[in-house]
């Protein structure tokens, strides 16, 4: 990405964050649909174009219009296969939604879950009364409006409600490997816990048992997918991504030790210690004392 981009898509993130969601229209082949977080986004996409979406642990490829609902939890991805590709994007953060007391329930849908039904195909009709919808979004984005907050919310309630009544779609190809899409979702949603930016936030998913249901997956199903594809059980790939970033923060930061134990998960530091010791054969003061 060249330096212009980098800072269009700094100033799209910087905005999203202040606002908590934002609204737009992908024409063509827009570059803006890559310039958000999805660490921090849920994402609801409405578009017509061929294309193959990678979700969890399967597959679906469209050539027409499709409701797409991207959870930050979720990894995901998109290949855009034909040269016009249009329709409308919104994204927001669980934060923003839950101004509202019924998000919570909604959220829990299946729309939004890992074993759920987060594509659908959209007839022209519906896609003529949900574009109309994201059009109202876009414009109440723009105004002074002083409770158009209130009404975004409304909107995206009413697209959730209206998507729950439709059959989910069946094109999804569950021929692919699961096992390597069930491991590369777990390996990227233990890469999203990190870097650790701050105490104040410490670690959310720190056992198997977190992984699996973040996953909606039974732990066993999970360590034993994993263990078959890359040859160690879930924990040691967790143990050992914690160990590095405690080592990361022991010799680039200058939290006490306490600190970084707390971010890391440890309800205690003499826990932490242990651990530490565990795997390094020395504790986390003597490493701090050795860093260049």
């Amino acid at each position: 990405m060249d330096k212009e981009n980098t800072v269009t898509s700094l100033d799209f993130n910087a905005e999203l964050k202040l606002k908590g969601f934002n609204v737009f229209q992908i024409e063509g082949d827009s570059n803006i649909t890559r310039f958000y977080s999805r660490k921090d986004f849920f994402k609801i996409c409405l578009t017509t174009g061929k294309s193959i979406i990678h979700y969890a642990d399967r597959s679906f490829e469209t050539d027409g219009t499709v409701l797409f609902f991207g959870n930050p939890h979720i990894p995901y991805s998109w290949e855009t296969l034909s040269a016009s590709y249009v329709g409308y994007t919104c994204l927001f953060s669980e934060s923003f939604l839950k101004a509202s007391e019924r998000s919570e329930s909604l959220q829990q849908s299946p729309l939004f879950k890992i074993g759920g039904t987060p594509i659908l195909e959209i007839t022209e009709k519906q896609r003529e009364f949900l574009n109309t919808i994201f059009l109202k979004m876009v414009e109440e984005q723009g105004s002074e409006y002083t409770y158009k907050d209130d009404l975004i919310r409304n909107y995206i309630n009413l697209i959730i409600h209206e998507s729950l009544k439709l059959q989910p779609s069946e094109n999804f190809d569950h021929n692919k490997n699961a096992a390597l899409r069930i491991t590369s979702v777990f390996l990227e949603l233990l890469e999203r816990q990190f870097p650790i930016e701050s105490a104040d936030f410490p670690l959310q998913l720190k056992t198997a048992q977190d992984y699996a249901k973040s996953m909606n997956v039974h732990v066993n199903y999970l360590n034993r997918v994993v263990k078959g594809v890359t040859g160690k059980p879930t924990t040691a790939h967790i143990s050992e991504r914690i160990f590095n970033e405690a080592k990361a923060l022991l010799q680039h930061t200058d939290w006490n030790i306490a600190d970084i134990a707390y971010a890391l998960g440890f309800e205690y530091v003499t826990y932490f210690n242990s651990y530490f010791k565990r795997i390094a054969g020395t504790n986390p003061k003597a490493v701090r004392e050795s860093k260049v």
